[in-house]
């Protein structure tokens, strides 16, 4: 198997069906990496080809892509499940500010996009809200060195305090990692962020904090499909 480099690390080309994949390796492939188990004909037999198509194309974003990985994706029709399940971990706001990270490398992602010349951004129109915020965690990396003081500091900041709770992300009964081994506080709002920027730059100003998931000023473009068709909505 081929090998090829990216800045972070090793990566593989793995197919699954007509769809390829490239995901990142921390170690060079040394005999087979993977193991695909079939199922058998009995228990596929009330579930149509589409719906196969949809569970393997989500399976292998779930199991194996993390924020920040370079993906590639082949022409087959299983690709096309494989984007839309990678459009899920994604918010857009009118100014195309974004929420971004929660798969947890929210740090190596956005290192990504500063290198890129352009970002452009693909969803469906459910990702387009009036506000961020609202809509699941806002991720924020942090040292695991004092991570509880850290974590306090955050919930006094103003405009965290009072308008949103924290919480440490667990991995089973231990603080989940990140790949660069630092931890994640989620910040789970009530209402939209009045002032998504004065937040950002609090965040930042905090000693312990590595990196948040707001991704401000950002994007290039983001392309929206909803029921009417296509819409493209290009930075001011």
């Amino acid at each position: 198997m081929a090998r090829q480099k990216n800045i972070f690390s090793v990566m593989a080309m793995v197919t699954v069906g007509a769809s390829a994949f490239i995901l990142p390796l921390k170690q060079p492939l040394n005999g087979p990496a993977l193991c695909v188990q079939r199922a058998s004909s009995t228990a596929r037999f009330a579930v149509s080809q589409d719906e196969l198509k949809k569970q393997v194309g989500y399976k292998s974003v779930d199991d194996y892509v993390q924020s920040g990985m370079v993906v590639g994706l082949g022409t087959g029709s299983t690709a096309a499940f494989a984007v839309e399940r990678l459009g899920m971990k994604l918010k857009a706001d009118p100014a195309l500010n974004l929420v971004k990270g929660r798969g947890g490398a929210l740090l190596r992602e956005k290192m990504v996009e500063v290198c890129a010349k352009k970002f452009i951004v693909i969803v469906d129109d459910s990702k387009m809200v009036p506000g961020l915020g609202v809509t699941g965690a806002m991720p924020v990396e942090i040292t695991p060195f004092c991570h509880e003081h850290t974590q306090r500091t955050i919930l006094e900041l103003p405009g965290v305090k009072g308008a949103a709770t924290g919480k440490l992300r667990m991995d089973g009964d231990k603080p989940y990692v990140t790949d660069n081994d630092n931890y994640i506080v989620d910040l789970y709002y009530t209402d939209p962020i009045a002032d998504v920027k004065a937040v950002a730059r609090a965040l930042e100003g905090v000693v312990g904090v590595v990196e948040h998931g707001f991704f401000l000023d950002m994007t290039t473009a983001v392309i929206v499909a909803g029921k009417e068709g296509i819409e493209v909505i290009n930075k001011k």
